[in-house]
C-alpha cells in the first residue's frame, strides 16, 4: 500500500489539472442532468436537488444499517447470555449428577487433610480445645 500511494496522489492530481485545464468541468456539479420520470432537470437547482436525494437515500440507508446493527448486537448478546446460563446450568447439574460417583475418590482426600491438619496443630503447639 506504501508503495501505491504516490501513484494514487499523482492520479488525483493528474485529474484535478485535467478538470481545470479543460474547463469542461469534470467534477463540476453545475454539469449535472436529473430526470425523475419524464421532467427533465438541469443546471445548479438540479445539482442540489440530486444532492438532496442522494443525502437523504444515504440518512435512509445510515438509518436501517444503524437499527441492523441494533438489532444484531441485541440478538447476539442475549443468544450469549442464554448460552452461558445453559453452559453453567448444564456444568450444575452434571456436578451434582457426578457427586455421589465422586465421594469414594473424596474420603481418601478427606483422611489425608485431616491428618495434615492436625500435625500442622501439633507442631505450633495448639490443641483441640482452642478452636484455632
Amino acid at each position: 500500500m506504501k508503495k501505491l500511494f504516490p501513484f494514487f496522489v499523482l492520479l488525483i492530481g493528474a485529474l484535478l489539472f485535467w478538470d481545470a485545464l479543460y474547463g469542461d468541468a469534470l467534477f463540476d456539479p453545475l454539469q449535472m442532468v436529473f430526470e425523475i420520470e419524464d421532467t427533465h432537470l438541469d443546471g445548479p437547482l438540479s445539482a442540489v436537488f440530486g444532492t438532496l436525494l442522494a443525502g437523504g437515500g444515504l440518512i435512509i440507508g445510515l438509518i436501517a444499517l444503524v437499527v441492523a446493527a441494533v438489532i444484531t448486537a441485541v440478538l447476539c448478546a442475549g443468544a450469549g447470555v442464554i448460552l452461558l446460563v445453559a453452559v453453567v446450568l448444564a456444568a450444575i447439574i452434571a456436578a451434582l449428577a457426578s457427586s455421589p460417583l465422586l465421594l469414594p475418590l473424596l474420603i481418601p482426600v478427606a483422611i489425608i487433610w485431616a491428618l495434615s491438619n492436625r500435625d500442622k496443630q501439633r507442631r505450633h503447639g495448639l490443641t483441640a480445645s482452642t478452636g484455632v
